[in-house]
């Protein structure tokens, strides 16, 4: 049983469940080869990495996803990107207020295919109110935590305050005086529980081969995000805590990007399915975008999965993937497939913005 059969089984693929993408573009593209030309396969998700990867100059990207609805993510995104300017992107996608959603819509969605406009369609309240990339259901549980009980524990200037660029030292007292009080614990505690997360947030299915609390995982990645990291360069961060991006965008969503991503659409190879989707047809790839989908996973399909995507790597192909909660890393003859390339892993770690993942793991395929 393979990556798609298992997780099919036990989660559902019908909805968004992520209407942006919740790791740091920025840390997968310094991971990835650099090499222009080179052939990549990502996890979709809501599109935002695979666009990102195209600024590395690919021959292609194979992006691939279970969920249709995913995908439909990631083709609304083209049609923006092909229809409006960045800063009519940004309002649509949620990233800056707007009050004309509607019409930005329906420009992006004007030549999609009857089925694709339909599902849109479905969409829009949604979209006007929150933006397109606000309206997953992980995005609904942050705006469920950020409107009704982040403001029982912390005022509005104290949200704001979090966002004040300040050197290390400064953010740590912050932290330490400021945020982390006996309501914030609690929150913590409740709201970011295993079961809240899975039945609100991600899927119960996700935390099947998790062991540990999530709350008390969140409550140490906090440390990561607002003392480590600067908060007021986390796009995330802002998303959680307001609603929209603030000053920091995603990699795939600023400016500096939008001509060179405009201009490599057509180097997507967009296919609804798992893994399998790429690894069976004797295609080769240079860099593998992974996502988390291996903490879904039981330890022998892992292995499987894992085995199947070493035979479908160049020799120095880069393996790349996050792990929260549940740890996997090649093992056994998969193991001594790979080098681990631990340098690059620890410098891209500490500037990771996407605070929720305990490790990055980048391999090289040995030849």
């Amino acid at each position: 049983m393979m990556q798609g059969a298992e997780i099919a089984a036990k989660a559902r693929f019908d909805h968004i469940r992520y209407a942006q993408l919740w790791e740091d573009a920025d840390v997968l593209c310094s991971a990835l080869p650099q090499d222009p030309g080179a052939t990549f396969v990502s996890i979709c998700g809501a599109g935002d990495n695979a666009l990102a990867m195209l600024t590395l100059d690919p021959r292609r990207v194979v992006t691939l996803d279970l969920s249709p609805a995913q995908i439909a993510c990631l083709r609304l995104r083209i049609a923006a990107l092909r229809t409006l300017d960045h800063a009519e992107f940004l309002e649509l996608m949620g990233a800056r207020p707007s009050d004309r959603r509607a019409a930005l819509l329906a420009r992006a969605c004007a030549d999609m295919p009857d089925d694709l406009r339909a599902f849109w369609d479905a969409q829009r309240a949604g979209v006007v109110r929150h933006g397109a990339g606000g309206i997953g259901k992980f995005e609904r549980y942050f705006r469920i935590f950020r409107t009704w009980l982040l403001p029982l524990v912390h005022t509005r200037s104290t949200i704001k305050d979090i966002f004040v660029s300040r050197p290390k030292d400064a953010r740590e007292i912050f932290l330490r005086t400021r945020f982390n009080t006996w309501r914030w614990r609690l929150l913590l505690r409740v709201f970011f529980s295993n079961a809240v997360m899975g039945r609100m947030g991600r899927d119960t299915a996700f935390f099947e081969h998790v062991e540990g609390s999530a709350s008390e995982h969140v409550a140490r990645r906090i440390w990561h995000a607002a003392v480590e990291c600067d908060p007021s360069q986390n796009p995330y961060l802002h998303w959680i805590m307001t609603g929209t991006h603030g000053a920091a965008l995603p990699m795939a969503w600023r400016a500096e990007h939008y001509q060179t991503i405009q201009n490599r659409l057509d180097r997507l190879d967009i296919r609804q399915g798992a893994l399998e989707a790429f690894l069976t047809t004797g295609e080769r790839a240079d860099g593998f975008n992974l996502s988390d989908i291996f903490e879904y996973m039981s330890e022998p399909v892992f292995d499987e999965v894992y085995g199947g995507i070493l035979g479908a790597a160049n020799p120095g192909a880069r393996l790349v993937y996050w792990n929260m909660m549940v740890p996997r890393r090649g093992r056994g003859e998969n193991a001594r497939r790979v080098r681990r390339l631990r340098n690059l892993e620890d410098r891209l770690k500490a500037t990771d913005k996407a605070f929720f993942y305990s490790d990055f793991v980048v391999e090289e395929v040995l030849a």
